[in-house]
């Protein structure tokens, strides 16, 4: 069963990667210069928790509690401030680069105290500012924890993680965002994954569409755009819109990832082996304890004792010598080390082991 089900996993490995080799879209693999996100922070103070916010030891709650109620001509000592029902948070947000005043976005509130749970609560408005301290939105409003964190006595029931919620369209933009890509003129599209093939390719996807000059790599990142002369300024959405949608074959490195921790391998389909001999065993050694009665004679004076007998197995597993020719294939990997009946977390070892036997031809990435 468990040669099965490995099998299937290295299948399924196969297939997706050589999917790799489909086209891809330009919008899906390069973004235009100028168009990232950009990470907005701001410290705020949920409101409204049922018994779960900050204990009273938490002096800067305290303190952002007093300065709130000063704004509404309530002063009071932060001394004398009891906090149950106040969580102190920090908001985080990604916002778009072509975001408008007004313009509605998700935020994430995550406790900075030690608040037990989030749970029907409410986020008072705050500012949210970016690393140079502008300020470019708001939020607030009820958080969605999805889950609960009950405890009466010795006795708790958790679901999911309640420290941390999200306020669907909860931030609200109060500036425009300096967008390049509305500009006229040289247009820049970023690849995500650096390849100097698939760079060359995305130009050459662009001149074959919009004629030649048009475009030209720059580097391994960077590929420089200058739209036709029929694209005006009021033209320019739609030659970004026309050229986004153009389609070139992804070149991918050769590369293993390895995630040790969850036992998880995937393969590329340019991975390629020199010729190798893998053999994998291992030995399994089992003790066990047997309680032994050793029963005195009849009429005797004597009592029953229980003594322990330990007895230990050796079992050593065989198996068979698996050559890899020159030049293997994903295919061909899997059908090897599948004939091995191989786990996860020996495909792993065998990996590493290929890697430094220097058979492995390809990138060893282990996360």
């Amino acid at each position: 069963m468990i040669h099965r089900i490995l099998f299937a996993s290295l299948t399924a490995v196969l297939l997706t990667a050589t999917l790799t080799w489909s086209q891809a879209r330009i919008k899906d693999i390069a973004r235009l210069e100028g168009s990232g996100t950009r990470s907005v922070v701001g410290y705020g103070l949920v409101i409204g928790l049922n018994g779960s916010g900050d204990r009273f030891n938490t002096r800067f709650t305290e303190q952002s509690l007093a300065n709130m109620l000063d704004r509404f001509g309530i002063t009071v000592s932060p001394n004398e401030i009891r906090l149950r029902n106040v969580a102190a948070v920090m908001v985080t947000a990604e916002i778009s680069p072509y975001v408008r005043p007004g313009s509605r976005f998700d935020v994430e509130v995550s406790s900075v105290g030690d608040a037990t749970s989030l749970a029907g609560g409410t986020l008072l408005a705050t500012p949210l500012s970016d690393l140079e301290g502008a300020v470019w939105a708001t939020a607030q409003g009820p958080l969605s924890v999805g889950g609960f964190n009950i405890s009466a006595g010795r006795v708790a029931m958790r679901k999911n993680y309640t420290m941390v919620g999200r306020i669907p369209l909860g931030g609200s933009a109060i500036r425009a965002a300096d967008s390049a890509t509305v500009a006229t003129g040289t247009l820049r599209f970023n690849l995500m994954q650096p390849d100097f093939t698939t760079a060359r390719r995305l130009a050459q996807a662009l001149n074959a569409a919009f004629g030649d000059q048009t475009a030209r790599a720059l580097d391994a990142i960077c590929v420089e755009v200058t739209p036709p002369a029929d694209f005006d300024e009021l033209g320019q959405v739609e030659f970004i819109a026309q050229a986004e949608s153009l389609t070139l074959a992804v070149d991918v490195p050769a590369r293993v990832v390895i995630n040790e921790r969850t036992g998880t391998v995937v393969v590329g389909e340019n991975v390629k082996l020199r010729p190798a001999a893998v053999t994998h065993g291992s030995i399994s050694i089992a003790v066990k304890s047997v309680p032994v009665i050793s029963q005195p004679g009849p009429f005797s004076s004597g009592q029953t004792v229980v003594a322990p007998l330990d007895q230990i197995t050796v079992n050593e597993t065989q198996t068979p010598v698996v050559t890899l020719k020159e030049g293997a294939t994903v295919a061909e990997v899997a059908t090897a080390l599948n004939t091995l009946g191989v786990t996860p977390e020996d495909l792993i070892s065998i990996f590493q082991a290929l890697k430094e036997a220097g058979s492995l031809q390809a990138e060893l990435v282990i996360i």
